[in-house]
């Protein structure tokens, strides 16, 4: 797979934010082509233990990213 002919310094800021989004989304749309190492998989269920174990941890996802988004 070749490297998108893109200079990235003449992509907005949000259009770069987009992107990333757009990507991100490529990738969770098949998430069984994530390949994760053993010490991933780990930290995972380590942060998911820690999460079961702790309810004040963490955000709605709606939450976190109205507020990401409304962060300039």
């Amino acid at each position: 797979m070749g490297r998108p002919n893109i200079n990235i310094s003449d992509v907005s800021t949000d259009e770069r934010l987009a992107l990333i989004e757009e990507l991100w989304d490529s990738v969770a749309a098949k998430p069984g082509e994530l390949i994760l190492t053993d010490a991933q998989r780990a930290e995972l269920d380590r942060r998911l233990e820690e999460m079961d174990r702790d309810d004040t941890l963490g955000a709605p996802w709606d939450e976190a990213v109205s507020e990401i988004r409304g962060r300039k």
